[in-house]
Parts: structure tokens; C-alpha cells; sequence
């Protein structure tokens, strides 16, 4: 081990200190799934009868091929499930999955999710494929949102205005697609909009050097009140400014016909097909282009960026925009993609958990994605468990979305490694 002397005593090199972080990562998650395969034996297998099953249906949307529903023995499945998450655990505590720790953790919170779920429908049954539909449809703005603090902060600049960029979004694209009659003028103006707040955070936050989480934090208030003053003012008063209307699902001939995924994937609407490309878009311009590459250079060492002549400045001015039109698509999808209507504070923390998504996806698309999944099923496992009339007071099945980000959150934030220049205005003056 390289020890550092300094006056008498012995401190750890950088390399000992991110070896020790890692160590403590990885006991930290294996902890965690520990606790959920000891509590998925004991909360949900005790009790249950071996002979009850619980039946999973698999088929969801119109001139889908038919296919069997899934009967599963319930105190079997659950007694496999949290000794797999027992030895997976094991795994992680002593040894760890390197850098593929956070997959596994999301693949062990939906193992522990499903557990639930099979001991809530005992002797009953759930349109699982039905289930998985209306997640996706949940994961689509949160995986914007996190879209959006991806662009911000690979760039260095912290966003936690993203909340507020999805509800100016939101309602600038109602009011213009309501009084235009044309639901892509909306669309379009939504995105504006979202881009617009976007230069206004990337303003305060490069040109004037104002703290990044105090200019985010301005955001949100300011979205939130005139949001809301306008919902009250105009909205309830003129109707007709609030009746958008929604896209209409575009079914993919014969992608859409395929068992299970083909009702999931392949009947949305135009903004969730969007959302699948941009994360192919995001992911290929940040890691395939020369772009991406001076983009993550400005997040992680301005100075030495500034010094091959990349113009740091212009390109976190560009990236927040951009991040700003992402949320404003958020926004948009809320109501324009789905509800068809504005509703005072309709993004419901939806900003927030999209920022736990990109932590827990390590700042990557792709990994944003699946922890957005797992937060949307989450909220699609509290709607479906109420129809059910589970024996859990409604006020535990509402938190259960916040429940699984404080869960990622505990297991992630503080040990994931974020762009090194993050949050750290550049002064070019000092640079010189």
C-alpha cells in the first residue's frame, strides 16, 4: 500500500481512498439485499399455503398472439426468489460485482418487488404484461428527467430545476395546443419553452457563477407559483385553454402482434417511441462522438479542455439547453402523451426521482432507463395493488415509489463517482 507521510502521520493515496470507497459500496448493497431476501422469507413465504398459486396474465393489447397465463406456486416461487437474493447478496458483500453492482441491485429491488407481489395475489390473479405496459408509460418522463440532468451534468452544471422545467413544459404546452388546435404546435412550444428555462439555469449558473442549487431550487418555486397561478386563474375560467388532446397510439405492424413485448413496446404513442430513440441518440452522441467526448471532458477537467481548445462555456450553455428541452419533453409527455390535460403540481416529484434515476444509472442513458423502470413499477404495483384490496393501508401503497428511491438512494448516493467538475463553476480568468 503507497502511504503518504505528512507531519508524522500516515495518510491514504487516492488510489487507497477509492479502494475503500469501493469496499464500502459494495458491503453497503450487499447489506441491502440481504435485508430484502431475509425480509421477503419472513414478510411474505411465512404463512402462506403451498398449495395456493398465484396466476400472472401475459397478455395485453389488441392483435397480440395469444399466450397462456402464468401460474406460479406462491410459497415456492417466494422461498426461491430470497435464497437467490441470499446468495446474491453474499456475493456482493464479500466480493462485489465491480461496476456492474448497480444492475444487480436493480435486478434484486424488482426481484424483491415481484416476491411482494406473489404473496399479495395468493390465490388470485394480475394482468402482469398489463402491469409492465403502464410502468413503462410511468418510466417515460422520469427517464426524461434523467435524460436531462445526464446533459447537465456531464457538462459540470448540477440541475435540480428539472422539476420545474417539466411543469412550464407541461402547461405551455397545453395552453398553446389548446388555443392553436394543433397538438404538435404544443408539442413544439413545450420543448421551446423547457429549452428557454433550460439557458436561464445555464445563464445564472455560467455567465453569473450563481450557485447551482440555489439557481435550480429558483426554478422549481418559480415554476411551481406561476404554474399554479395560471391553472387558478385561467384555466378553471376557460376550460377550453385545457383540453390539449393526446397522441394517438401508433401500432408497429407486426413488432406489435409479438407475445408479451408486443402490447408493451410496440402500441405507444409518438412520445414514447421518441423517448426510445433519444436514448439511443444520447447514449451514441456522449460515448461515439467527438461532441460527447469534449462535452465529458468540460465535466471532468475544464482546464485541460479549455487548454485543446474546447470552448467550455459554449458547451455547458449548450448542454443545459438541451437538458431544459428534455424536461420541457417531460413535461409535455405528462400531459400532451398521456392525460390530455393540465393539473396543478401534475409532476408529483417526477423531477426529483428522475435525478435518483441518473445517479442510480451512474450518469449513463441506458442505466437511467432501468432505474426509471423500476421506480414506474413501483407506482404501477401501488395502483393495481389497491384495485386488489391488499390488507396495506392505501398511505403505504402511495409511498411505495418514494419508498424504492430512498431504497437506491441509500444503497447509491455518496459512492457512485459523478463527473469530476460537477456543480464546479469555471472561471476562465483563473485558468490563465
Amino acid at each position: 500500500m503507497e502511504n503518504i507521510k505528512e507531519n508524522g502521520f500516515q495518510t491514504l493515496s487516492p488510489k487507497e481512498v477509492r479502494q475503500m470507497a469501493e469496499k464500502k459500496r459494495y458491503r453497503t448493497i450487499g447489506i441491502i439485499i440481504l435485508l430484502m431476501a431475509i425480509a421477503s422469507f419472513w414478510f411474505f413465504a411465512r404463512g402462506i399455503d403451498p398449495e395456493i398459486t398465484s396466476t400472472f396474465g401475459l397478455n395485453t393489447g389488441a392483435n397480440v398472439i395469444k399466450i397462456p397465463d402464468l401460474k406460479l406456486p406462491a410459497y415456492a416461487t417466494i422461498l426461491v426468489f430470497a435464497g437467490f437474493s441470499l446468495a446474491i447478496g453474499l456475493i456482493q458483500l464479500f466480493k462485489g460485482f465491480g461496476e456492474n453492482s448497480n444492475t444487480v441491485m436493480g435486478g434484486m429491488i424488482l426481484l424483491f418487488v415481484f416476491s411482494f407481489l406473489i404473496w399479495a395475489i395468493q390465490g388470485k390473479s394480475i394482468n402482469l404484461a398489463g402491469m409492465l405496459r403502464l410502468s413503462l408509460l410511468q418510466a417515460i418522463p422520469l427517464t426524461l428527467g434523467a435524460l436531462s440532468g445526464i446533459m447537465c451534468e456531464r457538462s459540470g452544471v448540477v440541475n435540480i430545476g428539472i422539476e420545474g422545467m417539466m411543469l412550464i413544459g407541461a402547461l405551455t404546452g397545453t395552453l398553446l395546443a389548446s388555443a392553436s388546435g394543433s397538438i404538435w404546435i404544443g408539442l413544439v412550444s413545450a420543448l421551446i419553452a423547457g429549452g428557454l428555462i433550460g439557458y436561464i439555469h445555464a445563464l445564472l449558473s455560467i455567465k453569473y457563477k450563481v450557485d447551482q442549487i440555489i439557481s435550480g431550487m429558483f426554478i422549481n418555486i418559480f415554476a411551481t407559483g406561476i404554474t399554479s397561478f395560471i391553472a387558478a386563474k385561467f384555466l378553471v375560467e376557460f376550460p377550453e385553454l385545457n383540453q390539449p388532446g393526446t397522441f394517438q397510439v401508433i401500432k408497429i405492424p407486426l413488432l406489435s402482434r409479438i407475445p408479451i413485448i408486443g402490447g408493451i413496446l410496440f402500441q405507444q404513442n409518438l412520445l414514447v417511441y421518441a423517448t426510445f430513440v433519444l436514448l439511443f441518440v444520447v447514449h451514441i452522441g456522449l460515448y461515439q462522438t467527438k461532441w460527447g467526448l469534449r462535452m465529458r471532458m468540460v465535466g471532468e477537467h475544464p482546464r485541460a479542455a479549455e487548454t485543446l481548445g474546447v470552448d467550455v462555456y459554449r458547451t455547458r450553455y449548450i448542454a443545459v439547453t438541451l437538458g431544459g428541452i428534455l424536461a420541457g419533453m417531460g413535461g409535455a409527455y405528462l400531459t400532451l402523451g398521456s392525460v390530455g390535460r393540465f393539473d396543478r403540481l401534475m409532476t408529483a416529484g417526477r423531477g426529483f426521482i428522475g435525478l435518483a434515476s441518473m445517479i442510480f444509472g451512474n450518469w449513463n442513458p441506458f442505466g437511467a432507463f432501468g432505474a426509471s423502470f423500476i421506480f414506474g413499477f413501483a407506482t404501477s404495483l401501488q395502483g393495481k395493488l389497491a384495485i386488489l384490496n391488499v390488507p396495506i393501508p392505501s398511505q403505504f401503497l402511495l409511498m411505495a415509489p418514494y419508498v424504492a428511491t430512498m431504497i437506491v438512494l441509500v444503497g447509491v448516493v455518496g459512492q457512485v463517482t459523478a463527473p469530476a467538475a460537477d456543480g464546479v463553476p469555471y472561471d476562465k480568468e483563473e485558468s490563465h
